[in-house]
């Protein structure tokens, strides 16, 4: 069973740095996009940032200029450093794949979620 891991997450101050990690679990034949959402309370989920086995990478307006995501291909992990953080930037932080795993099934997971917390 294919399970992920965020850890990272913590308070900053506005304008300090953070960087999240996503490890993986279980029997994973291939990892093809990686990505972070982010929930803040009373607001839906949005789309942080994505990338692509070869590296090829998006980011949400928001973000842009101060998050950059990476990933190791060899340990399946991902990461995301998050630099110049601002209060808004507080929620709960989630990593999600699109993993192939036993037998070649594919499917979407999603970590349990960890709070960053931006606050003076």
């Amino acid at each position: 069973q294919v399970q992920l891991w965020e850890s990272g997450g913590g308070l900053a101050q506005p304008g300090g740095s953070l960087k999240l990690t996503c490890a993986t679990t279980g029997y994973i034949f291939k990892i093809n996009l990686m990505g972070w959402y982010r929930q803040a309370p009373g607001k839906e989920r949005e789309l942080v940032a994505t990338i692509t086995r070869t590296g090829s990478a998006t980011y949400a307006d928001s973000v842009k200029d101060r998050f950059t995501v990476s990933r190791d291909n060899t340990r399946n992990m991902w990461f995301l450093q998050m630099n110049s953080l601002k209060p808004e930037d507080t929620a709960t932080y989630y990593c999600t794949a699109d993993i192939i795993g036993e037998a070649y099934s594919r499917d979407d997971y999603w970590g349990r979620g960890t709070q960053v917390t931006v606050s003076s």
